[in-house]
């Protein structure tokens, strides 16, 4: 239902799962083994895998820390995005990846809730993309010393919130990995 003209199919949108993004996040492992389930399945099905790597000063470009993380691996064929903002469509590539695609619905995966997969969620929508969260595939950090609550109501927050996301023409909402339907029904 997206309001993108001519961009009827899906992708698959894995953000910023890196080493020293994910290291220490609460269900750190299967968050990951989530998402790994989803890029089979996506594999499987022939949707397109689109993946985002973030760096910035504390997460150097070719760091440990900066890499994906072991258990994943893009396909060389799968675009990779690399960002250095909150928002994967801001002074990157990713818009022009998916309109080349033919994506005007997005399922979301990754890290950080708080961060990247919330501005991501809103920067994707507010473009006019269909834009679901899959519940279960993504985590984030402790920011409870700087006042933040903790992580697991982050993510509670998030999903509850995403889940009755609406706007003219397009469709959000969050989704159990189990129940993740790359055709567009749910």
């Amino acid at each position: 239902m997206t309001t993108l003209e001519n961009r009827p199919n899906t992708a698959l949108l894995v953000v910023d799962v890196q080493n020293g993004v994910v290291e220490g996040a609460p269900e750190r492992d299967s968050v990951v083994a989530n998402v790994g389930n989803l890029v089979e399945k996506a594999r499987q099905e022939q949707i397109p895998v689109v993946w985002v790597q973030h760096s910035d000063e504390g997460l150097e470009r070719g760091s440990d820390e900066w890499k994906i993380v072991p258990e994943l691996t893009p396909d060389d064929a799968e675009p990779l995005i690399e960002k250095s903002y909150g928002d994967s469509f801001e002074d990157t590539t990713l818009e022009t990846v998916l309109s080349g695609l033919g994506v005007g619905r997005l399922v979301v995966v990754g890290a950080q809730t708080d961060a990247c997969i919330r501005s991501t969620l809103h920067g994707a929508f507010a473009r006019g993309y269909d834009a679901t969260l899959v519940s279960d595939a993504h985590t984030t950090e402790d920011q409870t010393p700087w006042g933040a609550p903790p992580p697991e109501q982050v993510i509670a927050h998030t999903n509850l919130y995403w889940t009755h996301q609406a706007a003219p023409g397009r469709t959000a909402g969050t989704v159990e990995t189990k129940d993740v339907d790359f055709s567009g029904t749910s």
